[in-house]
């Protein structure tokens, strides 16, 4: 029997492997998974006296002279350029001749602008379809288009906020545990990191390889790594195995490795997880840690 097996006085590997996959979680969505608020204004901050400048094209009909003379006496509005069409980049290349492919440059670098870069930008306006919403006031403030822009650009990184929301998640238990312990334990944690605040040297096995968590138990060391998978694929089948091969490496230097891994992609993909789980010592999920067997591995 494994370790967490007789630990948590489990009849068989395979009971406690039943109750793992029987308890993993559709879903850990929290308010702050849908909109970063925070960085959208931040991204909002840099801009918002220009938009409110370029407000001014709102309604116009000659719309080409006002541009023009907007970047003449506020040359500054042009770094707000890009965000009107959901841009980051600092200057970007339109095919403006299918035949011949063409290719047309606008460049968004603040710079003394000559007539040549005030027609290329009027043309960047009104091509890109902004000036008619300006034109035809389908935008009414482009402080507040630029917001609803920023909310769609943020929604991308979706993907990658269920990583830290998991670590967040796992941080709760592991924080607690550690208080109530009364043990020091260090959030992405490198050697270096566990050198300079705990004075111990480890190997590692990659030079930027950074644990989500260590804690160090006088003297003796724990490291954790967490991830969430709602959905399948071929990830989590090496990660698995390099999980594996992490437990071991961790193993030969005589610290602990703890992998907490949850949701419903595992359902289908559970061959790599079960050999995981037959090699190593300790695989929990959500509810295991949330049942107190952080504390039970800390005090074994």
């Amino acid at each position: 029997m494994t370790k967490l097996s007789k630990l948590l006085c489990f009849e068989s590997d395979n009971a406690l492997f039943e109750e793992i996959q029987r308890t993993f979680k559709e879903k850990i969505t929290q308010w702050d998974y849908f909109v970063n608020w925070e960085k959208v204004f931040r991204n909002l901050s840099p801009i918002e006296v220009e938009l409110n400048i370029l407000n001014h094209l709102i309604g116009k009909q000659n719309q080409r002279r006002e541009i023009i003379f907007l970047l003449k006496k506020y040359p500054e509005i042009i770094k707000a350029f890009p965000i009107l069409l959901a841009i980051r980049e600092k200057s970007i290349q339109v095919l403006a001749d299918t035949e011949k492919f063409l290719y047309h440059n606008y460049n968004f670098i603040q710079r003394e602008l000559d007539q040549t870069d005030l027609e290329n930008l009027a043309d960047y306006i009104q091509q890109s379809g902004i000036g008619t919403l300006l034109k035809d006031k389908k935008i009414k403030n482009l402080v507040d288009y630029v917001t609803g822009v920023e909310v769609g650009l943020d929604s991308n990184g979706r993907k990658n906020r269920t990583g830290s929301l998991m670590e967040s998640l796992v941080e709760n238990f592991v924080r607690d545990t550690c208080e109530k312990l009364d043990v020091p334990y260090l959030a992405q944690a490198s050697g270096k990191k566990i050198k300079k605040h705990w004075g111990l040297d480890i190997i590692v096995d990659k030079s930027k390889r950074q644990l989500d968590f260590a804690i160090n138990k006088s003297g003796k060391l724990y490291f954790i790594e967490c991830n969430f998978y709602g959905g399948g694929g071929s990830k989590l089948k090496s990660t698995a195995t390099e999980y594996t091969q992490m437990y071991q490496f961790w193993r030969a230097q005589g610290i602990e490795f703890i992998w907490i891994t949850d949701g419903a992609g595992w359902k289908n993909t559970l061959k790599p997880l079960r050999e995981y789980f037959d090699k190593t010592d300790y695989l929990l999920n959500l509810n295991l840690l949330k049942n107190g067997t952080l504390e039970r591995i800390l005090t074994n």
